[in-house]
């Protein structure tokens, strides 16, 4: 399916700057959809598609259906002409008028399709002084019943922004560092005139303002004297004081939002936690009052407390962990100094540098908010502990260095992987090397992708023994590998020779799904 920015560049010659407005406009238009109980199609001229010196045919771009009506175009529309045959549902013959004159066009009697009655509109978007597509907006007209207020509510909203769609002033250059999310009309209307005086409230937006702790009817009230009464943070009320106030604005259209004002926000009153967002309505260069959403977040918020106190919980573990195996690290570093035996005071020194490779993953997890770990990080911290606590005979320095990106793995494959890797890179530094070799070197490369990891440990040593055999190797460290890379990791080893050095390559191959 092609993008709205391939449908823009395919049939029109847009500048960046209108293209602009018609992406931010069908990232607002299910307001006006929800708002209208109607379907909305956004038509542009399609440049490519004119013959000779007629005017363009229109294409429809972009498609949107209400939350809150059943929808009067089940098929996708998008990529279709507009002057097809009138039998087809989509077709709308006010479109190119719309286009021409730059007004709305309505449709004086509904248009029966089937069993439903269809009224059709057509909206010219304006944008910088001129026209450059036309919405088609197309609602269910069969309902003989007169609407109910809050359906009135709705549409006279719809009516506001839809003029200001001609004017090319909505949507709004509106900024929103927060990321907050955007309340639905269904989540929460209340309509406020200039003053700030709520005209209507849908159940919905009662029902959060009384969870805010307001007792009584918001009809008539200034909604920004409900909202001071009602937060605790006088900071937070100031703003939204403002907000409301830029978006309300002034009969005379002196006041407009500012970019610096946000028109989102998130507040947070005695009993819950409600997600606000303004919208201004402007017409003919005059304010008209602004409409609010509103959404009740108590329950959501609630529960991203709940998930960061879990979170800080976790990690505090990870922490005492990492400790209290740094602990048993000295402990066993101890112990080997005060024995005697020199087999013993190896297989402890090996003891020591897998218990601190296990502590150096809890440590990355203690400063992880989402129980992964960097493997870059932790293989660059590695090799440099075990070549600095390993100096073979004759003073000579094996480099550890790392090619790649191993990328971040979550917990339960970051552990047995860097466990793997301390044996590797240990094993490698001990035995790899003839004494006193110049220029000995380990690299760990890294091949990723969506499904593998694939993991090697190269050196330029000496190579492997003669009659080597991993499978049949008694050695605890080989034995440790091959059963984390085969139990914990569900992958596979490969230890073979280098012919262009004559070292070592150790090859892991880890699915990652």
């Amino acid at each position: 399916m092609a993008t709205l920015t391939d449908l823009l560049a395919e049939h029109t010659t847009l500048s960046a700057a209108a293209a602009e407005h018609l992406q931010r406009l069908v990232a607002e238009w299910q307001l006006l959809a929800d708002l209208s109980f109607a379907d909305y199609l956004l038509a542009v001229p399609d440049e490519d598609g004119r013959a000779g010196g007629e005017p363009p045919s229109l294409v429809y771009v972009a498609q949107v259906r209400p939350n809150t009506a059943s929808t009067v175009f089940p098929r996708d529309e998008v990529g279709h002409r507009v002057d097809r045959p009138a039998s087809a549902q989509g077709a709308n013959p006010l479109m190119a008028a719309a286009l021409r004159s730059g007004v709305i066009e309505r449709e004086g009697i509904a248009t029966r399709f089937g069993n439903v009655l269809i009224e059709r509109t057509a909206i010219p978007v304006g944008f910088d002084g001129e026209v450059i597509a036309v919405l088609g907006r197309a609602g269910d007209a069969s309902d003989p019943r007169p609407p109910s207020p809050l359906e009135s509510a709705y549409r006279d909203a719809a009516e506001a922004l839809c003029r200001m769609v001609v004017e090319g002033a909505f949507p709004l250059d509106e900024a929103n560092t927060l990321g907050l999310s955007t309340p639905r009309a269904g989540d929460g209307f209340i309509r406020i005139e200039v003053d700030g005086s709520v005209t209507y409230a849908s159940p919905n937006a009662l029902s959060a303002v009384h969870r805010m702790g307001w007792t009584t009817d918001l009809g008539g009230s200034r909604i920004a004297e409900v909202l001071a009464a009602l937060l605790t943070d006088p900071f937070e009320s100031a703003d939204a004081e403002a907000m409301i106030a830029a978006a309300a604005g002034t009969p005379d259209g002196a006041c407009l939002p500012s970019p610096d004002i946000a028109l989102r926000m998130e507040l947070d009153a005695r009993r819950a936690t409600v997600l606000l967002r303004a919208v201004p309505l402007r017409s003919a260069g005059q304010s008209r009052g602004a409409v609010l959403l509103i959404r009740d977040v108590t329950e959501v918020r609630r529960r991203d407390l709940a998930l960061i106190s879990k979170d800080a919980t976790i990690r505090e573990i990870h922490h005492r962990v990492k400790n209290n195996l740094q602990s048993v690290s000295a402990l066993l570093r101890l112990q080997a100094r005060r024995s005697g035996n020199p087999e013993t005071t190896a297989a402890l020194g090996e003891a020591v540098r897998r218990v601190s490779s296990i502590a150096l993953v809890h440590e990355m997890l203690s400063g992880s908010v989402d129980e992964e770990v960097d493997l870059d990080t932790v293989v660059d911290r590695l090799g440099s502990s075990l070549v600095d606590v390993w100096l073979p005979d004759g003073g000579m320095r094996v480099t550890v260095r790392r090619e790649n990106r191993l990328g971040v793995l979550p917990a339960d494959l970051a552990m047995p992987l860097v466990m793997v890797l301390t044996e590797v890179i240990q094993n490698s530094i001990e035995h790899g090397f003839a004494p006193g070799q110049d220029g000995a070197e380990i690299v760990v490369g890294a091949i990723r992708d969506v499904r593998d990891l694939q993991v090697t440990v190269t050196d330029n040593g000496c190579g492997l023994p003669e009659g080597f055999d991993l499978a049949a190797s008694d050695r605890l460290g080989l034995q440790i590998v091959r059963t984390l890379v085969s139990n914990d990791l569900g992958g596979q080893i490969e230890i073979a020779p280098v012919p262009e050095t004559g070292g070592t390559r150790v090859r892991l191959d880890i699915p990652l799904h």
